[in-house]
Parts: structure tokens; C-alpha cells; sequence
């Protein structure tokens, strides 16, 4: 595929001849001729392809954006720019939390292509590993650094009004991957859509349900226009478990092609909604020497630590630079100890219901949207994954609609050992 703008899609062949011409790319391989250099093709996500390049000399990984939705075909446009708000999310969020994020060594806008850092084996996607039972226990706490540490640093707490409208404004041509997320995420699963699936038939009256709710639609609404309208802070804007890379002492945040200034529950919603899609899941993995009933405890452990941890690590960082630049809160205003304590409570109160709203939307939009989880998708037996995924959606539902009656982590915690022990 060629076209006038001197973009044409790679493939692993042509990506040999690629690197050559990419010296950032070379010097990674240790520069000169590209013998024994191995190519791979590995990209199972929706959207892009990704390739592994290995050398005897080193390594690094090639992830391209095409001019259409991968899921769907060419039958779906999508603009290839992405790529060039990927590499600026990357960079951003990477020289603000260089610990979770890989490094850009190489972007090249005509082509759409990045290059960055190869996360080596026994680095998987979380996804994955959530599916096998694996347990991480620094997910919590490095989730939770790299949320605080990317939220607050591009917000107004951090940003004068001027920072924070010139980097909103460079931003702001990631529309169509926003309109995507307005559409799969905030509109289809509420309306009749050819995109749409589900677990047929065991889950039509489910997916009916969903579209008849009307007050479940007027929260989705409010959603939607919060998503469109509030640029809050540099976000990922894809935070789901597909999305992470680990292994048991490290974290990695890949794939901010969705990036913008936008609320920032939809980063913690989207990571926590994914954890609880993971926990409904479970029952479905269960077998006989392992019925997964600790690891469903580990996951809940995971999500309370989760919000716990961003709470406290973000209400630092904002006592820490109360007296810096950033005008949301001048400390000229309000100037009372007392005052700014009740002014953290609401903040972190309301984003603690906006982070359940969205997760929930996130949620709900893996079950009976166009685009749905290894989580449930796994599951051989298709009556009892429809049985996870009815749980699942049962839970979104209800947390989308009592979502400003929760004070506490513990009590959604409670809620979803209601619906599923």
C-alpha cells in the first residue's frame, strides 16, 4: 500500500530496508549490515501492526499505524496520524514517569512508524497474565505512581492556564481516534448497531436490557459530554490490562495512540474497570486443580490498593506544589489550611465517582460492544462465559448508575463479591 504523502505499509521484508535508512534505528542494531537481525510480526491488537526486530547487537520494536481500523479492514478509515499523538504521549508521560514507560528511540510522521524500546521476555501484557493467574505484586503500586505521576503533572494543579491550553490545543487533532471512543464506547452499546456483538443467545436479553435502560443512558450521556468536554489532564486514553506490559517486578505502559487532554477517571476507570472484567472472568478459567477463588481475592486486593495508593500519592504531589504555578487552586485564594483540605476531599470525591463511571462504561462496552476481552473470549464453553459476562455487565450497570452513592473503594469492593463471590 503506497499513497502520495510517501506513506507505504511495511511488511517484514520491507522492513529491513526500512531500518537501514533509520539511523536511530541501525545504531540500536549496532549500525553497519543487518545479519542475523530476526523480524516479527506480533501485533494482536485492533488497530496497528507491530514488529519485533532482534539483533545480535541489540533490539527494538516497530509499531506502525495504518490508514484503517485493523479489527475491522479497510472498509473502516482511520487516520494515521495516531501515531504521531502516540510518540508525543509516549514522550510526555515517559520523561514524567520514565520508570513505566518505554523509550521512543526513533518516530517518522510520513510513515507513521515508531520506534522504542523492546520489552524482553518474561515481560507479557497483563491481560494475559491476569488470564493464567500469575500474581504481580507491584501492580498496585506501580499503576497507581504512573496515574498520579501523568495526571497531576497535566493538570492545572501542575500547568498555568497558558501551559495547560497550549498543550491541550497541540492535542487537539487526535479527533478521529476520540470520535472512535465516543462512538464503541459511549453510543453503540446503547442503540440497535451492526458493529455490535454479544454471547448469543445467551446474553439477547441482556444486550436488549442494556438498550432499553433508560437511566443508564442518561448517566452514559453525561459521560460522554464529560469525555468531549473536559480537558483535564494529559490521559492515555486506552488504559485497559491490553495495554500494560509486566512481569513480576516490573511495569510498562504501552499503546497511548488514544492520548488527549481529557477527564482523568477515564485513565483510573479503564484500569480498574479492565481489573474487575478480570476478576468476572475468573469462575471461567477455574478448573479443578486451581478453582481461582485466592486469585479473585489478589485481584480485589489489587484494585483497592490501586485507588488507595493513587489517592495518597496524588494528594502528595499536590500538597507538595501547592505554592507552584498551577492556577486551578492560587494559593492567593485559598489560602486556609482548612480550605484547601476540603477542597482535596471534593476533588478526589468527585474523581473517585467519575473513575467508577467510566470504568463502568468501559465495561459494559467489552460485553456487548464491537471490541471485546481475551478475558471472556477465552472461555471454550460459551454458556459459562456468558455466565461471567452477564456478572460482568450486571456490575457495570449498577456501578454506572449509583456511582455518586460510593464513598469508598470497599464498598464497590463489596458490591462485586455481591454479584459475584
Amino acid at each position: 500500500m503506497e499513497s502520495g504523502d510517501g506513506f507505504r505499509a511495511l511488511d517484514e521484508k520491507s522492513v529491513v530496508e526500512y531500518i537501514k535508512s533509520a539511523p536511530a534505528l541501525t545504531a540500536r542494531l549496532g549500525g553497519g549490515q543487518l545479519e542475523g537481525v530476526e523480524i516479527r510480526e506480533v501485533g494482536d491488537g485492533n488497530l496497528n501492526f507491530v514488529y519485533i526486530v532482534l539483533g545480535p547487537a541489540g533490539s527494538f520494536v516497530l509499531k506502525q499505524a495504518l490508514p484503517y481500523i485493523r479489527l475491522v479492514g479497510e472498509s473502516w478509515p482511520m487516520t494515521k496520524e495516531r501515531a504521531y499523538f502516540e510518540a508525543l504521549a509516549l514522550k510526555e508521560h515517559g520523561r514524567l514517569c520514565p520508570d513505566h514507560v518505554p523509550e521512543v528511540y526513533h518516530f517518522d510522521r510520513s510513515m507513521s512508524v515508531i520506534g522504542m524500546r523492546y520489552l524482553e521476555p518474561p515481560h507479557i501484557i497483563l491481560r494475559k497474565g491476569l488470564i493464567a493467574g500469575i500474581e504481580y505484586p507491584l501492580l498496585a503500586e506501580h499503576m497507581s505512581e504512573y496515574m498520579a505521576k501523568t495526571l497531576f503533572f497535566t493538570s492545572l494543579l501542575y500547568h498555568s492556564t497558558a501551559e495547560h491550553r497550549r498543550a491541550v490545543g497541540e492535542f487537539c487533532g487526535n479527533l478521529e481516534i476520540c470520535r472512535l471512543t465516543e462512538q464503541v464506547v459511549f453510543s453503540d452499546p446503547y442503540r440497535v448497531s451492526h458493529f455490535n456483538r454479544w454471547t448469543s443467545p445467551y446474553l439477547d436479553r441482556d444486550a436488549e436490557a442494556v438498550r432499553q435502560d433508560d437511566a443508564l443512558k442518561i448517566e452514559v450521556a453525561e459521560l460522554k459530554s464529560m469525555f468531549c468536554e473536559r480537558a483535564q489532564a494529559l490521559i492515555h486514553g486506552d488504559l485497559h490490562t491490553g495495554s500494560i506490559m509486566v512481569t513480576s517486578d516490573s511495569t510498562q505502559v504501552i499503546d497511548p495512540e488514544f492520548a488527549f487532554y481529557g477527564p482523568m477517571g477515564y485513565d483510573i476507570g479503564a484500569f480498574l474497570g479492565n481489573l474487575i472484567l478480570a476478576y468476572f472472568s475468573q469462575d471461567g478459567h477455574a478448573n479443578e486443580g486451581n478453582d481461582r477463588k485466592a486469585y479473585k481475592q489478589r485481584i480485589l486486593r489489587t484494585i483497592a490498593e490501586t485507588w488507595d495508593l493513587f489517592q495518597k500519592k496524588f494528594i502528595s504531589r499536590w500538597d507538595e506544589h501547592k505554592d507552584g504555578k498551577g492556577e486551578a487552586y492560587p494559593i492567593s485564594i485559598y489560602n486556609k489550611p482548612e480550605l484547601q483540605i476540603s477542597l482535596q476531599q471534593k476533588y478526589m470525591k468527585d474523581l473517585f465517582h467519575d473513575a467508577l463511571g467510566f470504568g463502568a462504561a468501559k465495561m459494559i462496552r467489552r460485553i456487548v460492544g464491537i471490541a471485546h476481552v481475551e478475558d471472556f473470549e477465552s472461555i471454550a464453553d460459551a454458556s459459562k462465559r456468558a455466565s461471567c459476562e452477564r456478572n460482568a455487565l450486571n456490575c457495570g450497570r449498577r456501578l454506572l448508575k449509583e456511582r455518586r452513592q460510593f464513598e469508598t473503594i470497599g464498598q464497590v469492593i463489596s458490591v462485586i463479591q455481591e454479584i459475584q463471590p
